[in-house]
């Protein structure tokens, strides 16, 4: 796309956002920029622009660009759920590329603005993320790059392990009711019941040691910003900094399917309303085929969400798909929406890796769904939580790993749990189960021993 085609594609913009509008979409104001694949791949690696920098982001930066370059994969437009919203275009793009792209964007903001789990996000993060990166490279600056980059690897192995969902408060302590005797103008000659047994014993009861946390906690993040007593401020800024921008990007990932679904339904429609010319209709039936084709391998949002987004469409009446796109993830979706016909239909199935080869194992329709929705849960990251972080009484820090039927891969779990010890600073235990068999992880330094229960 050339300069010339810049004032074609401005008006064009205002005339899908006015189609948007029309149809119903209620999408963020959005401001578009258009940028070369090296920006546009670095954003995608950083996720967002301005984010801290870290070996992990240039890695992928890398691994993206060399797909670009080779012809293997494309980023088609980055989108920043934020108020007002932006997006990226890629400059090689044609005129009607970036057409197609601008009303699959506006298909994304109105889901970021309307969708419920998207409601507690911050919309300002472009901003946050900003003034983040600059306190990171200050503490680089003060504590050593070296210093601030090895607390980061450890805090970077544990983001996945947060917990999206509200902590509820622990309720108040009830007031001790008095015990007979314990009242009235001579309570103090008649000492409470449970104080004279203990005077009779001639000792005082010990009191019982608080467990902490009180419930197992699933957000390891917070729970060692909180307790990891050892800390210096700019580490606890740093943990606090992961955390932020993890559960940030949450909504994103418990509705990927939905939101790449519902961006592909209404870009179909936005660009059927547009006065295309016989060619321009030719090249936008080209692009939605390839972004909306069945995956080889794995599930491919995009169609799968159009499908499913249709059939409701089919069956229950146009009103209901801004219902379902205001109050569902994409568990919920799935598990309510996607019908037997459906699995049929897209040719759904559970396959594993047996004797060495991939096999099919079930295509019995309902199995497949909660097989899908089960890979869902959690994001498909182990279930750990924080057992005890006084263990032996001797602030030792214990983990459990709510087995779910798939084991560990203990290689990467020990390698993770030297980055806990990192952090917490004294011995870490993790509970699992390998082959069916209780096994404990310990790491007291630089090794991890296993133990079977």
């Amino acid at each position: 796309m050339d300069d010339r085609d810049l004032p074609v594609l401005e008006e064009a913009i205002g005339e899908i956002w006015e189609t948007a509008r029309r149809l119903g979409l209620d999408p963020f104001p959005t401001h578009f920029e258009i940028v070369p694949a090296t920006i546009l791949y670095e954003f995608g690696a950083y996720l967002l622009p301005g984010r801290f920098s870290h070996w992990t982001h240039g890695k992928a930066y890398y691994s993206m660009k060399a797909s670009y370059d080779y012809g293997l994969s494309k980023i088609y437009e980055l989108v920043i759920n934020a108020n007002p919203s932006y997006a990226f275009l890629l400059e090689t793009n044609t005129l009607l590329h970036n057409k197609f792209v601008v009303a699959h964007v506006f298909g994304h903001t109105d889901f970021f603005k309307n969708n419920i789990w998207f409601a507690p996000t911050n919309r300002q993060m472009l901003e946050t993320v900003s003034q983040n990166a600059q306190r990171i490279r200050q503490y680089g600056i003060d504590e050593g790059s070296l210093e601030v980059e090895r607390f980061l690897d450890a805090v970077l192995s544990i983001s996945d392990h947060i917990d999206p969902f509200p902590r509820r408060e622990a309720p108040e302590p009830k007031a001790e009711t008095p015990a007979r005797g314990g009242e009235g103008p001579y309570a103090d000659l008649f000492p409470r019941q449970e104080e004279g047994e203990r005077v009779a014993r001639g000792r005082t009861a010990k009191p019982a040691r608080r467990k902490v946390p009180p419930e197992p906690e699933k957000d390891l993040l917070l729970f060692l910003l909180e307790h990891a007593d050892h800390l210096e401020d700019w580490q606890r800024d740093i943990i606090a900094i992961v955390r932020e921008e993890a559960l940030y990007f949450v909504p994103q990932m418990q509705t990927k399917i939905m939101n790449e679904g519902w961006a592909s339904f209404w870009h179909m429609r936005i660009m059927r309303e547009l006065d295309l010319s016989d060619e321009e209709f030719v090249e936008f039936g080209r692009l939605h085929s390839a972004v909306c084709t069945p995956g080889h391998r794995r599930i491919n949002p995009y169609y799968v969400g159009l499908k499913v987004f249709e059939d409701i469409e089919k069956r229950f009446g146009h009103d209901k798909v801004f219902e379902v796109r205001e109050m569902e993830n994409d568990v919920s979706f799935l598990r309510t929406y996607l019908t037997e016909e459906l699995v049929k239909d897209l040719d759904l199935f559970v396959y594993e890796l047996k004797d060495e080869e991939w096999t099919i194992t079930d295509k019995q329709w309902e199995r497949v769904r909660d097989a899908l929705c089960d890979a869902m849960t959690n994001f498909g990251h182990p279930y750990i939580v924080v057992e005890d972080g006084d263990y032996k009484g001797r602030r030792e820090l214990y983990l459990r790993h709510q087995h779910d039927g798939r084991d560990l891969d203990l290689p990467y779990a020990e390698r993770t749990l030297q980055y806990v010890h990192q952090i917490w600073g004294r011995p870490v235990h993790l509970e699992t189960r390998v082959e069916g068999k209780a096994v404990r992880l310990t790491c007291e330094g630089e090794k991890v021993r296993r133990e079977t229960l």
